[in-house]
């Protein structure tokens, strides 16, 4: 009877632990400031200093506090991520979000590195397989009579087939 009892605790000891690690990791996610963080990550400052809005450090940049003005009104009128994304990349275009999306054309920059990498890996295989083909093959020659002659004469001139021991 005691081992019965001894899984259950185990159990539920295990079933609070998980729980009390989910309440822990998702206190945080509602919290303005951390979503106004987290979003301020995924959008590019329009200032042309080619920094996250959440990290553009430009003395005096132009468009940072007007871009989080409108990232905290978003925010704070309830709307969701997307719904804030979109309104961006309608005032100021697709180069406000900081990676591309994965819709239609924009596809192809999270393709193309990995298609190149690649290509690039497998043209080095072909080349070091080329490189290497003739290199591991002996050349290969027609077989002529005199030459066949003069060897074997040589052989028996010099006794190659008794090496005295090397």
């Amino acid at each position: 009877m005691a081992a019965p009892r001894r899984s259950t605790l185990w159990i539920k000891s295990t079933q609070a632990l998980l729980l009390a690690i989910a309440v822990c990791f998702s206190m945080g996610a509602t919290d303005a400031s951390s979503r106004f963080e987290n979003m301020g990550r995924k959008l590019m400052c329009t200032c042309g200093c080619a920094q996250l809005l959440g990290g553009c450090d430009h003395a005096g940049c132009p468009a940072r506090g007007q871009e989080e003005v409108e990232l905290r009104s978003g925010i704070s009128a309830g709307n969701s991520d997307q719904a804030i994304f979109d309104s961006f990349v309608a005032k100021y275009g697709a180069v406000v979000l900081a990676a591309p999306t994965t819709h239609g054309f924009d596809l192809v920059a999270w393709i193309a590195p990995f298609a190149v990498f690649a290509a690039a890996m497998l043209g080095t295989v072909l080349l070091v397989r080329h490189w290497t083909v003739g290199r591991t093959q002996p050349p290969t020659q027609a077989a002529d009579p005199k030459i066949d002659a003069l060897r074997e004469r040589i052989r028996r001139d010099t006794d190659a087939d008794n090496d005295g021991g090397f």
